[in-house]
C-alpha cells in the first residue's frame, strides 16, 4: 500500500513541476489580436502582459473607431491567450481531468 501511495505522490509531483514549468514558458508565448483586417494590432503574452500594439494610420483621424478597434483586438489577444494556455496546461492533465480555470 505504502509504494502505491509513494508513486502517486511522485506523480502529482512530477505533474505539478511540469505545470509551473509551463506555465513560466506561456509567459514568453506572444498571440496576436487583430481587429479590422489588421488596422490595429496587439501583441500579448499567454499571461495577458500587452507587449506592442500597432495603429494603421487609416484609423488615427477617429477616435471613437480606435478606442472600439482596441478593444476588439485585446478582447482578440487575450481570447487567444486564454485558448494557448488551455491547450498547453490540458495537454499536461491526465485523460478526462478538467482544469480549475
Amino acid at each position: 500500500m505504502k509504494g502505491g501511495m509513494g508513486n502517486m505522490m511522485k506523480q502529482a509531483q512530477m505533474m505539478q513541476a511540469n505545470m509551473q514549468k509551463a506555465q513560466a514558458e506561456l509567459a514568453n508565448v506572444e498571440v496576436e489580436g487583430v481587429a479590422s483586417n489588421g488596422l490595429v494590432k496587439v501583441t500579448m503574452t499567454c499571461r495577458n502582459e500587452v507587449k506592442r500594439v500597432a495603429i494603421d494610420d487609416s484609423v488615427m483621424d477617429d477616435k471613437e473607431t480606435l478606442e472600439d478597434l482596441l478593444v476588439i483586438a485585446l478582447k482578440d489577444a487575450n481570447q487567444k491567450a486564454e485558448a494557448t494556455s488551455t491547450a498547453r496546461m490540458s495537454s499536461l492533465m491526465p485523460a478526462g481531468m478538467k482544469l480549475p480555470f
